[in-house]
């Protein structure tokens, strides 16, 4: 505590400037992992510089940025630190991915109130993990301590990332005609998304964390880190050039509102529910939250973090490759001929 009397200063005002410097030295390791050939410098100047040069011959860029909603709070409530910054980098390169585009660079920024080096090593750490995870490099960041602006113990996170495509390569959904079909890439769980329902029905159920759910808790499930699609969509984009007609990542709107954004007018959405099996925790946040399937199927992904659509000759090769990458992948339904506001149906 303070008097009027006394000197101020940074720290005084609730602003450690040497925490942030420890921050910065803890991570520099774990952010140089990451680099790609293309870097140039290091971490610490006021801007990342990437050269892109000689690469591509129409170079595309594809720009993405994304948070990873009120799943912060169950991560903040648990204390689990060292995976959200893998959801954060999921949430954006996989949505980059969809137009085909490699993830070249990632940007963070992270804010808290008062600054917690271990915490914050633990959630940049994450992030690093994740671009090794996609391919990209984390060249930059902000790390903000606002002091009275957050409660104590809490922070926020968001994330940019650019990807490149060659123009000739663009994936944007033109190519799509009633009869392929849709191919659904397994999730590992909510990813990052519905969680403010999510934390509804925990709470409503009594805080059950430690209650055994498939292979572990349901804290395990809850908190599983988005998979990253990236390494194996592209390596098969690049094995079986053409083949995919579209993509979709699954995130807020579940599947009834995301794989339709990609499909032309005119053409519309089959798919069964019957064709694969939703993950225990989808089950459980069901039951007891006594959620309605429609709203399941809007909210949720239910199982399926990302979709293909291709034609059905291709079906085959494609699942063989995505399966050599460690991809569980079922064809879950069909592209349709379809007039009006409805067209997607969910059988």
């Amino acid at each position: 505590m303070t008097s009027d009397n006394d000197a101020l200063s940074y720290r005084a005002a609730g602003v450690d400037i040497d925490a942030g410097n420890a921050v910065v030295e803890r991570i520099k390791p774990l952010v140089g992992k990451t680099f790609r050939p293309e870097v140039m410098g290091g971490l610490g100047g006021f801007g990342a510089l990437f050269d892109l040069s000689n690469r591509y011959r129409e170079p595309v860029l594809v720009s993405g940025t994304d948070g990873v909603g009120t799943k912060l709070k169950l991560a903040q409530q648990l204390h689990r630190h060292d995976t959200i910054g893998i959801d954060l980098v999921g949430m954006c390169v996989n949505d980059v991915l969809v137009q085909g585009a490699e993830p070249l660079f990632f940007l963070d920024y992270f804010a808290t109130g008062k600054l917690d080096v271990d915490t914050t090593v633990a959630v940049v750490g994450g992030i690093a993990k994740g671009c090794e995870l996609a391919g990209c490099a984390l060249i930059g960041g902000e790390t903000a301590e606002m002091p009275d602006m957050y409660p104590p113990g809490e922070y926020d996170l968001a994330g940019f990332n650019v990807g490149v495509v060659e123009k000739s390569e663009i994936i944007d959904g033109s190519a799509i005609h009633a009869g392929d079909v849709i191919l659904g890439v397994a999730s590992s769980g909510p990813h990052s998304n519905g969680y403010s329902l999510i934390r509804k029905i925990v709470e409503r159920a009594g805080n059950p964390f430690d209650q055994k759910l498939g292979g572990g808790t349901l804290a395990d499930a809850l908190m599983a880190p988005t998979t990253i699609y990236v390494k194996p969509i592209l390596a098969l984009l690049r094995a079986q050039r053409g083949t995919i007609h579209g993509m979709a990542h699954i995130t807020g709107g579940g599947l009834q509102e995301n794989i339709i954004r990609v499909v032309p007018d005119g053409l519309g959405l089959a798919i069964y529910s019957s064709a694969w099996k939703m993950p225990p925790v989808f089950d459980w946040l069901q039951r007891e939250g006594k959620v309605a399937r429609a709203e399941m199927w809007r909210t949720f992904n239910c199982g399926i973090g990302f979709t293909l659509i291709l034609a059905s000759a291709d079906l085959a090769g494609v699942q063989a490759t995505l399966a050599q990458s460690g991809l569980q992948s079922w064809t879950i339904g069909e592209v349709v001929a379809a007039a009006g506001d409805s067209r997607v149906h969910i059988a």
